[in-house]
């Protein structure tokens, strides 16, 4: 049986695709049931301030670092959404004294224009936020060398490449609208995904790319980093792929009620606890990731309930 039409974007497969059932479920969870749908290989956390909740997302920086020698050396992949624990990153490095020589970064993913990724001068750089929020914050004594910040801007083979050379301890991200990690969007509804979205399988073997990005996408980063500006916002991008995400030992999604909603943040903490894989929400795959960690600030998870504004 065919599936339904995406409400959203019906030539795109998306949540909205799924069967009403799990919807409802979904919208249902409590509090208390998002962390109930722990299991081995998924750990659901709860931070109760913010202040908190940033500064334990900057630590994965500094836990992952610390990792790192000449002889072995290791790295975290980070994304540009969430940014407010960057500058943390930043200052625990300095406290520290942390050299950073001989450790590794990966950026998640960068804006493409004109079939080439943005340059630094771009507003909405992801390399110019991490560069800007972090890196340049950091001491030049205890710099981490060029060489090992990892950008998805130039030969993409040898930035999949990279994850083999290199121990990723830790892919850190952030959840969107349209249910991604970093922009592994839904695909378009077309040719042989007309009638059903890839299958999981299908989904996992993508590497490093080019994507087009989901209408979902676009309007949240213009609404989360344009002040609406939809105009300003590519619609193509290169990102990270399911490839390099499993060759990270760990897998930790933190949520402050910002990027995605209530409804979204349960959706995907159940799919993931129950093991349900489906392509049209392309973070529900990380269910057969062996370390998964969905990490939430407690007053941004919020009601699915009814409130006119």
């Amino acid at each position: 049986m065919v599936r339904k039409a995406s409400l959203v974007a019906p030539e795109w497969w998306d949540f909205t695709t799924l069967p009403d059932e799990l919807l409802e479920d979904a919208a249902n969870l409590s509090p208390e049931d998002m962390l109930n749908l722990s299991r081995p290989g998924f750990e659901v956390r709860f931070y109760d301030t913010l202040n908190e909740f940033y500064l334990a997302e900057a630590l994965e920086y500094i836990d992952a670092w610390r990792q790192s020698t000449s002889d072995n050396p290791a790295g975290i992949c980070g994304p540009i959404g969430p940014t407010e624990q960057l500058p943390l990153v930043a200052r625990l490095v300095n406290s520290l004294e942390l050299d950073l020589k001989d450790a590794h970064f990966w950026g998640m993913d960068e804006w493409l224009e004109g079939g080439s990724p943005v340059g630094m001068n771009h507003p909405l750089s992801f390399a110019r936020a991490d560069i800007e929020l972090c890196f340049g914050k950091i001491r030049p004594e205890l710099s981490m060398p060029e060489e090992n910040m990892h950008f998805p801007t130039g030969d993409l083979e040898a930035f999949s490449k990279s994850f083999d050379d290199i121990r990723c301890v830790l892919m850190q991200g952030g959840q969107g609208d349209v249910k991604h990690w970093a922009f592994n969007d839904p695909l378009p509804r077309k040719g042989r995904y007309a009638d059903e979205p890839p299958t999981p399988e299908e989904y996992r073997k993508l590497k490093t790319r080019i994507v087009e990005l989901h209408p979902m996408t676009i309007m949240q980063n213009a609404r989360t980093s344009g002040g609406g500006n939809i105009a300003m916002v590519p619609t193509r991008a290169v990102t990270v792929g399911p490839v390099e995400t499993w060759k990270s030992e760990t897998v930790s999604i933190w949520q402050a009620g910002m990027h995605d909603n209530p409804f979204g943040m349960r959706l995907t903490t159940l799919m993931i606890g129950k093991k349900i894989a489906d392509a049209a929400v392309p973070i529900s795959l990380l269910s057969d990731h062996p370390d998964v960690r969905f990490n939430f600030y407690r007053g941004g998870v919020g009601e699915v309930e009814v409130v006119m504004h």
